[in-house]
């Protein structure tokens, strides 16, 4: 199915991507419980993606899955942990739109950071896509509030050095979501610690309407 067919086939779907900890998950329960849409989460499809995809499909996820937890995140810089992570890359985004196109024809949201603007632009219609942009104060805030602040860097021999890198690491890729954002003329928002979720909630549901 080409791109153009696939497009027609996803008018239904309106997507929230941003980066880690900018609140795209809970804006996104929040309009799918509003108006009865179905919730589609990338993250949750992520270990299901990973069991099938192949080295030759995914050969950064398969690089990843064979280190470490020092080696992915005290090892490395984090401008190589960047380039080299397998769903900053775009790896497994063709299982997303497999799982979207078998859903049924109502209205979704899908949401994640595994949505990249230059892979999504293709099949969404104006008005039908946003990305939250979260400052890094915002985001060190929200891993907090959650308990998952040191989750992963807690697990590595460094932790302190881990979460630097980490933060660093997750302040890039948003650099790079806002520049993919002004390059394909899609929409976007900066979150920062000031925007209450109700707030945030709002702009969201008028940037897709």
């Amino acid at each position: 199915m080409g791109t153009t067919a696939v497009r027609a086939q996803l008018a239904h779907v309106v997507w929230i991507g941003g980066g880690s900890g900018s609140g795209k998950s809970t804006v996104a329960r929040r309009l799918a419980e509003q108006d009865r849409m179905h919730l589609y989460s990338t993250d949750e499809a992520m270990s299901r993606h990973a069991d099938r995809l192949s080295t030759a499909q995914a050969p950064l996820l398969a690089a990843f899955k064979m280190m470490d937890m020092d080696q992915r995140w005290c090892h490395r810089s984090p401008q190589q942990m960047l380039r080299t992570f397998h769903w900053f890359a775009g790896e497994g985004f063709d299982l997303i739109v497999e799982d979207l196109l078998a859903l049924p024809r109502e209205p979704v949201i899908v949401e994640g950071f595994r949505l990249l603007p230059r892979l999504v632009a293709p099949l969404s219609a104006a008005g039908r896509s946003v990305w939250l942009l979260p400052t890094p104060e915002f985001r060190r805030k929200a891993f907090a509030s959650r308990g998952s602040l040191w989750q992963i860097a807690g697990r590595t021999s460094s932790p302190e050095l881990a979460l630097a890198n980490l933060l660093e690491r997750d302040r890039l890729f948003t650099e790079q979501l806002s520049a993919e954002v002004e390059a394909t003329g899609l929409s976007a928002i900066d979150v920062d610690v000031e925007l209450t979720t109700e707030e945030l909630t709002t702009q969201v549901r008028q940037t897709l309407q």
